[in-house]
């Protein structure tokens, strides 16, 4: 064994080295050696430093990653949250008045969540603009007029945003309409954008794709969908594109040997039938009625057409004067169809038109409840004017 060789258990222990016992007592002496019993050997594996201590680098990097990332975890989580809760609306906004928010064509998706701020969603825009961002649908977002009801969250007011999913509306034509009720109605629409201010018939037809075309009988009486804010045009565009298809099937399926030259023939005939009767069973009986007097030259003699030549000059009392009054469709005065139609036909009164009932009736009168009286012959039908009109 070398000098120091020996360990303090063999110089303490009884009999241990002489040798040994000697030096170590003699560096005792000198105040070298500690105390063996106290002072432990040093842990190769415990570290030499507290661990709360940090270096430059390692405040560095957690500066750098650990701050951040906790950030996003944070950010991502209330994201999660955010996207599917309600979102907070103005006062006053309600399912029978929604918010309202029309979307130009080309508008940023910035622009569109400032309008959405603007307009009442009472969240900050720069939230908005983040979702559409980060949700990679706000190039997708299509332009038109949408509403927003209570309840609406960010995800689906998106979705409804990117599906294009806008408001619409329902715009009503009644069976039996003239032109300029139909021009009143769109043009009285809160709900349609207006393009008709100072517009006259001539330019409106011109406008929706009909120059030349007089307005008379042109839309087809039926409810539309329209998206809000539609321009009032587009209502009279799609409305006339219906009626002329209306016509056109209604004329492909016409009965041989009807007495009409043309497709714009049956919409005239329709027109008339339309206003003699709303009664629908009475339909095609009177369309035969016309059809009987169209072939053997007789002329229609009705009613309708005459107050509608009158214009604002029939006070609602049809005279025996205002019968005798010729105008270009006064039917008892001229004979064959007047030159436009008189009203807007439904599909009933052009299917009558070009299929009319089989009768021998050329008269018909009405008996006060909505229903005609039909006869064959002149003696029948004074007997039922004297009925039904004159009350005899």
């Amino acid at each position: 064994m070398g000098s120091w060789g020996c360990g303090w258990w063999s110089c303490r222990a009884p009999g241990g080295d002489a040798r040994c016992r000697e030096r170590l007592g003699r560096h005792a002496a000198l105040n070298e050696v500690p105390d063996y019993h106290l002072v432990p050997a040093p842990d190769p594996w415990r570290p030499t430093h507290h661990p709360a201590e940090l270096t430059p680098l390692s405040r560095l990097l957690k500066r750098l990653f650990v701050w951040p990332l906790l950030g996003l975890l944070v950010a991502g989580a209330f994201g999660v949250w955010w996207v599917d809760e309600p979102l907070q609306l103005a006062p006053g906004v309600t399912e029978q008045t929604p918010l309202d928010l029309e979307i130009a064509p080309g508008q940023s998706a910035r622009g569109i969540a400032e309008k959405l701020s603007l307009s009442g969603v009472q969240t900050p825009w720069v939230l908005l603009y983040g979702w559409f961002r980060v949700s990679g649908q706000s190039r997708d977002i299509k332009a038109g007029s949408y509403e927003f009801a209570p309840g609406t969250t960010p995800r689906s007011l998106l979705s409804k945003l990117v599906r294009g999913e806008q408001a619409f509306r329902s715009i009503t034509l009644l069976e039996g309409w003239n032109h300029r009720q139909v021009f009143e109605l769109v043009r009285a629409s809160p709900d349609l954008t207006q393009d008709l201010e100072g517009l006259g018939s001539a330019d409106i037809m011109a406008l929706i794709g009909y120059p030349g075309r007089h307005p008379e009988g042109r839309f087809f009486p039926d409810t539309y969908r329209v998206a809000k804010r539609a321009t009032a045009s587009s209502v009279l565009r799609q409305a006339a594109q219906a009626m002329d298809k209306r016509v056109a099937d209604a004329w492909a399926q016409r009965d041989s040997g009807v007495p009409l030259r043309s497709p714009e023939e049956a919409l005239i005939l329709a027109s008339i039938i339309e206003k003699e009767t709303g009664l629908e069973s009475d339909r095609q009986r009177i369309g035969g009625v016309f059809t009987n007097r169209l072939r053997i030259g007789m002329r229609l003699q009705t009613d309708p057409a005459v107050i509608y030549g009158l214009g604002e000059r029939f006070d609602g009392n049809l005279r025996r004067d205002d019968l005798q009054t010729d105008t270009p469709y006064n039917t008892y005065t001229r004979a064959g169809l007047p030159p436009t139609p008189i009203a807007m036909p439904g599909a009933a009164s052009l299917r009558a038109a070009v299929q009319p009932g089989d009768t021998k009736a050329i008269y018909f009168v009405a008996r006060g409840d909505g229903s005609s009286q039909f006869s064959a012959t002149l003696e029948e039908h004074n007997a039922a004017v004297r009925r039904y009109i004159l009350r005899r």
